[in-house]
Order: structure tokens, then C-alpha cells, then sequence
């Protein structure tokens, strides 16, 4: 597997990205730059579901050189990155006081000392839609001379050196919005007047129809490296190629039943199965 390591990687800081609650769900992806190569997370994947032969590897214009599944709707934003920096990790969260300070501020200001480590006061990129070239613009602009930006009403992004840097730069954002926050409520003002900004009612309808094919399922059979040959208790085997899955009904997929095994194309009137080797197909239709 092409940059195995590196994926692996993805696949770690994804999981520990969800297990600090600096994502929910399916939210935030990470991609990292191996010369003129990228790997990026996919898209609509549970983290919790995700492999290193599921991270893309990707060229650095968008091409994909070993991928199995579409990559983060992001991707134009990561790619932007890539190509105005000298970045070589992008870890891009929807962290709660990220998200909640980028509606209330314009900036990140020196609220603490800790700002140094980006860079300085950290701009808040203004508000375009998801996953398009807008926003990826936007983005590249408030990283000018940073290592860190936050996203208005989206989340922040973070960059590094490595994976892990960018992790490290991503815990640190959090904790000074937390702080930076903590402090306005304690003294009782507010960064820009009006209180939280909200999108308009045309943007939510827009992002709706957007989200409503939003997703992809990881097929993964049961017995993914295994065939099945039926053995007729009574009588003689009949070798049957199968992949055993989960049961779904999808193509290609069949599923251990009490008897035999269901596939694609419908029941499948065999005795009990028996794992005896290497896939090589699917259930002939009946």
C-alpha cells in the first residue's frame, strides 16, 4: 500500500481528533503532504469505521493515485494549503469553542502569550460554503503569516510540520477560544456588537441539499480474504465462490443464513457453508 505509514497516521489522528471531542461525527479531516504527494481522510466516514487502505493518496493538483473512496469535501481547501504554504499536515476541526468564537469575533486577539506559537493573533476566515473554492480562498488568506486559522460559523484549521504538530496546534487553539471566551463572558462584553452572527435561512437550504447526499458506506465483507464452498452434509460438496458480508442486499455481498448463504440476486437454496479459502467472486444468480 502506497504511503502505508503516513495513512496509518491519518487513521490515529482522526480517532484521537473524536476521542477529545474536537470533532463529532463524521466532521473535521486531516490530510498529510509526502513530497508531491497527499493523503487526505475521506469523506463521510465514521472515524471510528476508518482504515488506512480507506486514506486516499491523492497528487498535489487533486488526482487521485490510490484511492478507493471520494476524498473530504475539503479537499479544495487542503489543496490551497498545500499550494501557498509550506505545510506538510493540515488537521481542519468543528471544535465547540473554535466554532463559538468565530461567531462572536473577528479575530483571535493576544489574549495570551500562547498566541506566539501560530504566529500571532489569529484571523477569522469570513463565512463561505463548505468544501468550496470560496472558502479554501478565504482560508489560505487568514493563514498569511500563520500557522492557524479559525473559520466563521465552520470551525478552525491548524497546520504543521507533521501530524502530530498539527494536533498539538489544534489542542492549543481550542484551549485560548475557551479562554478568550471565558474572558468576554466575565466581563460582560462582547467582540462585535449584535451578539452571535447567524446564516441566512437561503444558506441553511443551500447546505441541506448539499448534506442530503452527504456520506459514503464502507462495504467490508465479514470474511473479506476467505471464499466458501458449501458442503452438503448428505452428500457431495458444491464449491460455491462468495464473498461473505454483512447482509445488505448489495452487489457482490452475500450473507451466511441458517442453511446457505443469501446473495444479490436472492435466496440461494445451499446447504451450510464452510471457509475453505481465497475469495473469488460472488453467488451466481439463482
Amino acid at each position: 500500500m502506497l504511503l502505508e505509514q503516513l495513512r496509518n497516521d491519518v487513521v490515529l489522528l482522526c480517532q484521537e481528533l473524536a476521542a477529545s471531542g474536537l470533532v463529532v461525527g463524521t466532521s473535521g479531516n486531516v490530510s498529510a503532504r509526502d513530497g508531491d504527494l497527499m493523503v487526505v481522510s475521506p469523506s463521510g466516514v465514521d472515524y471510528a469505521e476508518l482504515t488506512a487502505d480507506l486514506v486516499g493518496v491523492y497528487g498535489l493538483d487533486g488526482t487521485p493515485v490510490e484511492a478507493v473512496l471520494r476524498p473530504t469535501s475539503e479537499m479544495p481547501l487542503h489543496l490551497g494549503v498545500y499550494a501557498a504554504t509550506g505545510a506538510a499536515a493540515i488537521v481542519h476541526t468543528h471544535s465547540v469553542a473554535a466554532t463559538a468564537l468565530s461567531t462572536v469575533a473577528d479575530e483571535l486577539p493576544a489574549i495570551h502569550y500562547q498566541v506566539a506559537m501560530f504566529g500571532g493573533p489569529l484571523a477569522v476566515a469570513p463565512y463561505a460554503t463548505y468544501g468550496t473554492d470560496e472558502l479554501a480562498r478565504n482560508v489560505v488568506l487568514a493563514l498569511r503569516d500563520r500557522t492557524a486559522c479559525i473559520m466563521a460559523s465552520h470551525g478552525a484549521v491548524t497546520t504543521g510540520p507533521d501530524l502530530r504538530s498539527a494536533l498539538t496546534g489544534c489542542r492549543y487553539l481550542e484551549w485560548l477560544c475557551e479562554v478568550y471566551l471565558r474572558a468576554l463572558a466575565a466581563s460582560g462584553t462582547t467582540a462585535v456588537p449584535g451578539g452571535p452572527r447567524l446564516l441566512p435561512a437561503d444558506e441553511i437550504t443551500l447546505v441541506a441539499g448539499r448534506l442530503a447526499g452527504y456520506g459514503q458506506r464502507v462495504r467490508r465483507p465479514l470474511l473479506a480474504a476467505a471464499a466458501v464452498e458449501a458442503v452438503d452434509v448428505g452428500g457431495p460438496g458444491i464449491p460455491v465462490p462468495a464473498v461473505v458480508g454483512d447482509g445488505d442486499g448489495r452487489p457482490g455481498v452475500a450473507e451466511r443464513v441458517e442453511g446457505g448463504l443469501r446473495g444479490p440476486v436472492g435466496d440461494v437454496d445451499l446447504p451450510v457453508a464452510v471457509v475453505v479459502g481465497r475469495a473469488q467472486g460472488v453467488l451466481p444468480a439463482a
